[in-house]
């Protein structure tokens, strides 16, 4: 008799591809349309782009960026392998770099990946919920979806956790299953249970 025979195994299988989102993170608007002319790019063009928003949660980046902060959202047309999360961070870094002004930055770019059960942001920051990465870069699980709706948790970052930013994710989330449908018209589209 074997022990295992009434056990399922989890067979790797290779993961969907992910719906690519970068926040910025400015002190003024003027700026915007040169990064995001060099994020398009860098990873195609956007499909959907959020209003502006006031970034009033924390003075954690007046020191270096002032204060008056506003945050802007872009979804990006190409779905990503979700393995290229490292690269893209390693490459926003980059143009954070090129455009800081005696070593202080003028625009904060934070890329993370959306699927239907979770979104996802990358950080060179550690802590307990975040995984390992490689080259210094880490996955912030920062929203998880269920009934519905994003659901924050104990460390999700503050205007990620607010409202409006949660409904654009929202919006992107259902055109990312729309674009899934359309790409793996065979394929069972889930995303609520561990088994979908």
């Amino acid at each position: 008799m074997t022990v295992l025979s009434g056990l399922r195994m989890s067979i790797p299988q290779p993961p969907r591809p992910a719906k690519l989102v970068i926040g910025l993170l400015l002190g003024r608007k003027e700026p915007f349309p040169d990064v995001a002319a060099e994020l398009e790019a860098a990873f195609g063009g956007p499909d959907l782009v959020s209003p502006w928003m006031p970034f009033d949660y924390t003075t954690y980046y007046e020191k270096e960026m002032g204060s008056g902060l506003l945050r802007r959202v872009l979804a990006f047309r190409t779905m990503i392998s979700q393995d290229r999360l490292t690269e893209i961070k390693l490459a926003t870094n980059a143009m954070e770099q090129a455009r800081a002004v005696g070593g202080r930055r003028r625009v904060n770019i934070d890329p993370g990946y959306l699927l239907l059960e979770r979104f996802v942001l990358a950080t060179g920051k550690n802590f307990s919920h975040r995984i390992y990465l490689g080259q210094g870069i880490y996955a912030d699980l920062t929203l998880i979806y269920q009934h519905g709706e994003f659901q924050t948790l104990p460390w999700t970052y503050p205007d990620y956790a607010d409202r409006p930013l949660r409904r654009f994710l929202l919006a992107v989330r259902g055109k990312y299953a729309r674009d899934l449908k359309a790409e793996f018209p065979e394929a069972r589209i889930g995303g609520e249970r561990p088994d979908d």
